[in-house]
């Protein structure tokens, strides 16, 4: 039975629960597959889900677009491929405390951001304050990841990045009130995140094996929108994970199943536009340079390259 390891971007959460209701339900399995998820904990988030895949040590990621702009981008390793999409709209946001007096995102000048260290992520953040009218002059801390949105809510970081179907709710069952800043609110085009990235020799040697897997993912993240608590009961039983509350996860799982699906129900579908928007105002805002940081034109990163729908047909 072939095997497929998909290594998760965070621990086990909303954002991963069609494919933990796919493997509940036995659709992986009665497709012929032996798939595993690997949870950054096991290294106490050491190596990044992409990474995991560039150096052949994880079959599939869960990741930010970006980082398969960085990967294609990146002189020592293959450019990897986002070949579906988790979620078709962003439900990630920068927040700050409501009590703060942070109420857009200028006022993040000479504040301090917790920062996952992810390549573009710091000088996306300055733009989105630049774009409110700001000069992008904020303070970036790099906690261990796992703990970064306890930072932000025990008050050692003024603002970060989170996903507020979970740590937004979160904060939220604990009585604390965020001012969040959606990037699109600010005028910044990002892409899709998560996404699913694949090595392309994979995508070679291994497209029936990604198809099939995708299918059977594709078949529950639908059931996980059309059947909110369906999918929470998988997510909680087949997680190897220990969650503080199964309330809190249904009411997580209810805030972000619309965000699954197109309208017309299709998952992981992405649309050229949405890339090519992202790429070119990382290019204009002077955020898209290589490792050196010297700017990279336009035309050397071919945005048909960091993305494929074949494997969702």
């Amino acid at each position: 039975m072939p095997s497929i390891t998909l290594a998760l971007d965070w621990t086990p959460n909303t954002n991963h629960t069609g494919f933990y209701l796919a493997a509940a339900a036995g659709y992986y399995e009665a497709a012929g597959l032996d798939v595993e998820f690997l949870s950054p904990m096991g290294d106490d988030y050491e190596t990044t889900p992409a990474k995991r895949v560039a150096t052949g040590r994880s079959t599939l990621a869960i990741a930010p677009s970006e980082s398969a702009v960085s990967y294609h981008t990146h002189p020592e390793y293959a450019s990897l491929v986002a070949c579906a999409a988790v979620c078709r709209r962003d439900t990630s946001a920068i927040a700050a405390l409501a009590e703060s007096d942070i109420d857009r995102p200028r006022d993040l000048d000479g504040k301090t951001y917790a920062s996952y260290d992810a390549r573009f992520e710091e000088d996306i953040v300055r733009q989105l304050i630049r774009n409110d009218g700001g000069e992008g002059d904020v303070e970036i801390t790099h906690p261990p990841k796992l703990g970064i949105p306890n930072t932000l809510l025990s008050g050692d970081a003024d603002a970060t990045w989170v996903f507020m179907p979970w740590e937004g709710l979160e904060a939220e069952r604990k009585g604390i009130d965020l001012t969040p800043f959606s990037l699109e609110a600010y005028d910044v085009p990002y892409g899709y995140t998560p996404v699913v990235l694949a090595h392309p020799d994979t995508i070679a040697d291994r497209p029936d094996e990604l198809s099939t897997f995708l299918a059977a993912s594709a078949r529950g993240y639908r059931e996980a929108a059309a059947d909110p608590d369906r999918g929470t009961e998988a997510l909680i039983g087949a997680a190897d994970w220990e969650f503080s509350s199964e309330e809190f996860v249904h009411e997580s799982q209810r805030r972000i199943a619309e965000a699954y699906l197109t309208s017309e129900e299709e998952w992981g579908v992405m649309d050229r536009e949405r890339w090519d928007a992202f790429v070119s105002w990382l290019t204009d805002e002077g955020i898209l340079m290589d490792l050196d940081g010297e700017a990279i034109p336009r035309g050397e990163l071919d945005v048909d390259g960091l993305y494929t729908t074949r494997l969702l047909d």
